[in-house]
């Protein structure tokens, strides 16, 4: 074998070991960091879900986010809420909150804004989370459903916001059965 052969020869072995140390690297970085993404589908059934007497019949739009403190999908959806909060709140949009039954997590500070709802009819029925909930005026139920579908939820691909808008403007909408694939986390139902 001549010099430039040995040469060529260990340029290609190093570059393949390189090559193959860098998927390696990608597998451990994919198995230990990226999480895969649910293909689950959601069939959120609205006409399960009563307001609290207190919060039922005319009044201000109502926004009620579902939430399991354990779920990995919350996290993203979280700088979204708000996001909202921000921008409806001073429309005049309630913002409530419910987790999990047994959960005893908190929402981080920037989510102070939201009321605890510690009880909810058909709070058993909801099938899974994060999920969201939206009253119009009048005290009927405008949505219930994701706040997006896919893998992220961000105002980009956010189908609340224009809800929202509609019913700050007196338009109507009936949106409360929805099916949908997304980042979700079952919602236990005992």
């Amino acid at each position: 074998m001549t010099r430039s052969n040995r040469k060529t020869l260990m340029a290609s072995l190093l570059i393949a070991l390189w090559g193959l140390s860098i998927l390696v690297a990608y597998w451990w970085y994919e198995a230990r960091y990226l999480r895969s993404f649910s293909e689950q589908t959601a069939l959120f059934y609205g006409e399960l879900l009563h307001l609290p007497d207190e919060l039922a019949g005319p009044g201000p739009i109502r926004l009620i986010h579902f939430w399991d403190p354990s779920c990995p999908c919350n996290v993203g959806n979280q700088q979204h809420l708000t996001e909202l909060i921000k921008r409806f709140g001073p429309q005049g949009v309630s913002f409530y909150a419910v987790q999990t039954p047994g959960s005893h997590d908190q929402l981080p500070e920037a989510l102070n804004a939201l009321k605890t709802l510690p009880a909810l009819s058909g709070i058993y029925r909801i099938p899974a989370s994060p999920a969201v909930a939206i009253w119009d005026r009048t005290g009927q139920l405008a949505y219930f459903g994701p706040y997006s579908e896919g893998a992220t939820c961000t105002s980009s691909n956010s189908i609340i916001e224009p809800i929202l808008d509609a019913l700050s403007a007196g338009r109507p909408v009936n949106a409360n059965n929805t099916m949908a694939v997304g980042c979700f986390c079952d919602w236990p139902n005992n």
